[in-house]
């Protein structure tokens, strides 16, 4: 008689891969849930396994619970006398050993957490370490950097990780020092400073430039122009204009590289030039050239990506890699106040190697604007700010 094994992160699945390779008349004999305890299931995730046969003779109304619901099956197993009883003690058997296997797995992973410690491993070490790493978690950073900054941490001799609180400081001074700003824009008298802001549609590029140039003009006073290549949105040009009229700063629109030159050549003698482009979806590579081409007649000094801190690490990382062929310098932070985590941003700094320049919180212009702090980021990330 064949017995096969098969195993997935449901019991459904598991169920599903049954029926495809042995069909939906085959017999269920076992069903187990792996990866029980706290370490394997923080490491390894959930996970089912279920025995199966095509071969074991049983009545009609076995052979329909493949197709039923964990439960049925469980149940019906548990009342069906027919199933080779020599078999049954050798899977049992075999199920034994791999469970034994499974926790030596366990004890292996426990042995290594307490050999990178020279504290005495309490509970409340273990309590500690995973409480913070299942708060990383929950704060969306990915789970491999979890376990990086884990590991980093059990490395330390000289703190009690056995307090949470210590535990949770190191974290944050480590996120620290490996976060880099950029800090605020210099913008030296009649240097004709070129910023240009680039980023996917819908991040808020033309509000965030008039937040910088109110604050440029207001509160620095420093002689500002504006120039827009955003020709694609009328509303982004007329909502542009206005804020230029407001606070009485020169506004050019460009919709050509010999447009671009003229441009830069008339604002020169300012100390200021922030550029407002179009957005683009990372997955178009037209557009992207297309706005790389105009970023090289402009030769800005300065391209701050915006992202939206709302959106995913893999769609920010993803963005961040696109975007980097148009010369990117630094990063430029939105939407904070939607975010409800902000792990994701551990993610894209750590995958593009750009420094953090500012954060946006709001709508408000100048306000809702600030420079933004290693500590303060950190501190966001973990969930402590």
């Amino acid at each position: 008689m064949e017995i096969k094994t098969f195993r997935a992160k449901t019991m459904q699945a598991a169920l599903n891969l049954v029926r495809k390779e042995l069909g939906p008349e085959a017999t269920v004999l076992h069903t187990r849930e792996l990866n029980t305890g706290m370490l394997s299931r923080l490491f390894k995730g959930q996970a089912f396994e279920i025995a199966a046969s095509s071969e074991v003779a049983v009545p009609a109304q076995m052979a329909a619970t493949v197709a039923a619901e964990p439960e049925p099956i469980t149940s019906t197993i548990a009342a069906e006398p027919s199933v080779d009883l020599d078999y049954r003690a050798r899977y049992r058997e075999h199920l034994h050993q791999q469970s034994e296997q499974g926790l030596d797995e366990l004890h292996m992973l426990a042995e290594q957490f307490r050999e990178r410690s020279h504290h005495t491993p309490t509970p409340q070490l273990a309590d500690a370490m995973f409480q913070a790493y299942t708060d990383m978690i929950e704060s969306d950073i990915e789970e491999h950097i979890a376990q990086q900054l884990i590991e980093r941490l059990q490395r330390q001799t000289t703190w009690d990780l056995a307090n949470p609180t210590v535990v949770k400081d190191e974290l944050v001074r480590m996120l620290d020092g490996e976060l880099n700003t950029s800090g605020p824009i210099e913008a030296a008298a009649g240097q004709g400073k070129v910023v240009a802001l680039v980023g996917p549609t819908g991040v808020g590029k033309t509000t965030t430039i008039a937040k910088l140039a109110a604050n440029y003009r207001l509160r620095e006073n420093k002689r500002v122009g504006l120039i827009t290549v955003d020709t694609y949105r009328i509303a982004a040009v007329e909502q542009l204009r206005t804020y230029a009229d407001i606070i009485d700063l020169p506004m050019e629109i460009v919709s050509t590289p010999r447009e671009m030159r003229e441009a830069i050549a008339c604002m020169s003698d300012l100390d200021l030039i922030l550029m407002d482009t179009a957005g683009r979806s990372p997955r178009d590579e037209v557009k992207i050239q297309e706005l790389k081409s105009m970023l090289t007649e402009a030769e800005p000094d300065e391209v701050h990506l915006v992202l939206s801190a709302v959106g995913g690490a893999r769609s920010l990382k993803a963005t961040a890699e696109r975007f980097a062929t148009v010369g990117t310098t630094s990063l430029l932070l939105t939407k904070i106040d939607e975010a409800t985590a902000y792990g994701n941003l551990l993610s894209v700094t750590r995958s593009s190697g750009l420094p953090i320049g500012y954060l946006t919180d709001g709508q408000n212009v100048p306000d809702d604007i600030r420079v933004a702090q290693s500590r303060e980021l950190a501190e966001m990330i973990l969930g402590t700010h």
